[in-house]
This record gives C-alpha cells, structure tokens and sequence, in this order.
C-alpha cells in the first residue's frame, strides 16, 4: 500500500518497498498529445472519419491501430487500418522534433536514476516512444521499454505493464506506475499497481 501523500505530491519519498517505477510515454514524460491530436485530425478527415479532440482524449492510451478498427467501426466507414495507423504515425513522426518534456514527472526519473528500476510503458508503437525520449535526451535513463506494438492487449489490459515488470525483474505489487489518462489507470490496478495520476502537475 502506498499512502495519499505520495500519490498527490511529486516531490513527496517514495515509499521503501517500491522498487519499480514505470512511466507512461505521452502526456506523462513527454508533451505530445497535441501533436497527436493534429497528426489524426489530418489522417481521419482525409479517410472519412470523425475524431473530436474531446474524443481523442478519451481515447488517451489506446493503441493506433484499435482507435482506427473503433471509429471505422462506430461510423461505419470501411477502412484499411494497418494503412491509417501507419500514415498517422508517419504525420506525427514529421513534427516529434518539437515535443518537450513534463518537466516534474521527467525529474523524478531523473532523482530514481540509479536508484530505483524503471521502465516506460506506453500505448504507442515501441520505435515511435524511442523517438521521443531521445528528443528529450533521456533514452539512457530508464532499463526497459515497452511500446504497444510488443502486447498482445492495449491499455485498459494490464498487459504493458505486467510486461514491464517482468523486464524489471520486479514483482507487480513492487511498482508504481506514473500515468495521466483514465485507461491507463485502469490497466495499472488490473496490473496490481499503484497508480499516479501526473495531470495535477502540469501547471503546478
């Protein structure tokens, strides 16, 4: 059990018997979900489909190719989803240069450096997050990566974090998971972990 003041506090110790800390990718290390908001507003209007941003954000988590198979899906629309997912990714990949770190989250990485096992797990595809934390300039910081394209479920399943774990070589009640959307906190207690909730940073 991990108490209320760690959950809130970013600065706040974290508790002894964590021994593995697993970060989410987007909105969580790194500053990226209006990139991606853009990169499907492009793909979804020239294939037929409908994407509100209030949608989007509901959505925050899942993997590329399942957003794709649900809208198709919900609108009726046929749609080659392989091909969407590929053509969003390669949108998005255009602008990567300019995401930016959330800044209290990535120092707390930076504070368990050494000291704690860490890894990210995140919905997206494993060489798009790599991407990312180069640009951020922290790929050497953590022991493991685990994109979506390496599951067989995407959040809200436990199966990226469960996998993280065991990368870790840390049991699951042993980790904390650091996330900011409502899927991925459903897939850190199917996983049996704590669960941070990093959006009351942002501007803090």
């Amino acid at each position: 059990m991990v108490d209320d003041a760690f959950l809130r506090e970013h600065d706040a110790p974290i508790p002894p018997h964590i021994k593995g800390l697993i970060f989410d990718g987007d909105g969580t290390l790194v500053d990226r979900m209006p990139l991606h908001f853009l990169a499907w507003a492009r793909v979804t209007q020239t294939h037929g489909l409908e994407f509100s941003e209030r949608r989007f954000y509901e959505f925050a988590g899942m993997p590329t190719l399942k957003i794709v198979e649900v809208l198709a899906a919900e609108q009726g629309v046929t749609v080659n989803p392989g091909e969407i997912a590929h053509e969003k990714e390669r949108i998005y990949l255009e602008s990567i240069p300019g995401v930016q770190r959330v800044k209290r989250v990535v120092d707390i990485a930076l504070r368990e450096r050494g000291q704690r096992r860490m890894a990210v797990a995140s919905g997206g595809w494993r060489h798009v997050v790599l991407q990312s934390l180069q640009i951020i300039h922290m790929e050497s910081a953590f022991d493991a990566v685990v994109g979506a394209d390496e599951v067989e479920h995407g959040k809200p399943a436990p199966d990226l974090f469960l996998k993280a774990a065991e990368l870790l070589g840390v049991q699951p009640a042993e980790c904390v998971v650091y996330e900011d959307a409502e899927l991925g906190f459903q897939a850190a207690r199917a996983a049996g972990m704590a669960c941070v909730d990093v959006r009351p940073w942002y501007s803090s």
